[in-house]
């Protein structure tokens, strides 16, 4: 009887000792890969979302704004052209469903070097306007000092240094010279007489 009972402990000990050993074992197991499967899905189909938003909203069109997720958190990099586009794009991808948090590190231009750049473009504007005006009285000066062509009434047009005439000569040949006037005066690209007449002058 006492081995029995001895034989009878020995198998409930061992059990205790398996199923303890088979609980430390369940907890220690990894995650199922379903899990991170899921995660690493959720993270990219909020990264497409977020760049989709982007391409609608019109305040981003001159961005350039790479877009990374990891668990729910969207990491933003690049440059945009003012503080006002940069925390727009923060905006737009905190309203996608999914997103916990937002990394803005996008780069915006300094202040001075937007103001270099406004006031390169307003002098390039300038110039090319008084180049115009000037190219126009050197065009209308050579056309009234010249022998051929003072006596006709010849409107002189310039845009983009394109020297446009118009009005009535007596000739073709009167056309040519002063087309050959005009191409002379520095400046000058290019000469459109199509608006110049050939025909009787009053």
């Amino acid at each position: 009887m006492k081995i029995k009972h001895i034989a009878t402990a020995v198998s409930v000990a061992t059990l205790m000792s398996l199923g303890v050993v088979s609980t430390v074992q369940a907890a220690n197991a990894p995650e199922p890969k379903s899990a991170n499967v899921s995660t690493a899905i959720s993270d990219a189909a909020i990264t497409t979302k977020v760049k989709a938003k982007y391409l609608e909203d019109k305040r981003l069109k001159d961005s350039d704004i790479s877009v990374t997720t990891a668990n729910g958190v969207v990491s933003l990099t690049g440059t945009a052209p003012s503080s006002e586009a940069k925390s727009a794009a923060e905006e737009v991808a905190k309203t996608v469903e999914g997103v916990l948090n937002v990394g803005n590190d996008i780069q915006t231009p300094s202040l001075t070097s937007q103001v270099e750049k406004k006031t390169k473009r307003a002098a390039k504007k300038t110039e090319r306007v008084v180049s115009d005006s000037w190219v126009t009285t050197k065009v209308k000066s050579a056309l009234l000092a010249d022998s051929v062509t003072k006596g006709f009434k010849i409107s002189v047009k310039t845009k983009n240094h394109v020297v446009a005439l118009s009005g009535t000569v007596d000739s073709q040949a009167s056309i040519d010279h002063a087309t050959d006037l005009a191409k002379n005066i520095e400046g000058v690209s290019s000469v459109d007489t199509s608006a110049l007449l050939a025909g009787t002058t009053n």
